[in-house]
């Protein structure tokens, strides 16, 4: 092993799943059932390694109070009428301990406390998933980036509706930001 390859220490490390809840995965009927299959087998590898699992969702109270005028994605998500009475996709099989963030913008870091969390458990590494490709993948990729987090993405369980612009974050900004690993490089790192 070179000097600059990090050793996986599933302590430190947690998986992130990301708005796989119920209104979002109604949107893409097509792929749900492969990516809550694909993602399911991925949070039970975390557990069964001893990985932090941790969920988010994008949520708003009644009348979406939290969206701004100024924000345009914002905006959009108030049209859809979506995102207030939703829950965590139950094919995740999400466990009493696993905690849930609860986000109002794309990021899940921003305006919540995760990275609060993350720092009280020593976690310096994180696995993410989610979707949209061009929504929470790219703003948490983002601000996980530069808060010097090591990350890995997991591209058989994530998604966008732009397949284009989707293949093209993986091999660009998510590339020069993340490992990107397969569903089966990841179970393997995993083992």
């Amino acid at each position: 092993m070179s000097p600059q390859t990090p050793v996986f220490d599933p302590s430190r490390t947690a998986l992130l799943v990301m708005h796989y809840q119920t209104d979002i995965m109604e949107l893409f009927p097509s792929v749900a059932p492969a990516l809550l299959s694909h993602t399911r087998q991925l949070c039970d590898a975390a557990r069964h390694a001893g990985v932090a699992v941790y969920f988010a969702k994008i949520h708003f109270s009644p009348g979406y109070p939290e969206v701004s005028p100024l924000n345009k994605n914002g905006q959009g998500i108030k049209q859809l009428g979506l995102f207030v009475h939703d829950r965590i996709s139950p094919e995740l099989g999400q466990r009493d301990n696993e905690p849930l963030i609860i986000a109002h913008r794309a990021s899940v870091f921003h305006g919540t406390d995760l990275q609060v969390r993350l720092s009280a458990q020593g976690i310096d590494t994180l696995i993410l998933v989610g979707v949209a490709s061009t929504g929470v993948m790219l703003s948490t990729i983002a601000h996980a980036s530069d808060a010097d987090y090591r990350l890995y993405s997991v591209k058989d369980c994530c998604y966008d509706p732009d397949a284009v612009v989707h293949e093209h974050l993986f091999a660009t900004a998510f590339e020069s930001r993340t490992t990107v690993l397969s569903l089966a490089d990841a179970l393997a790192l995993l083992r």
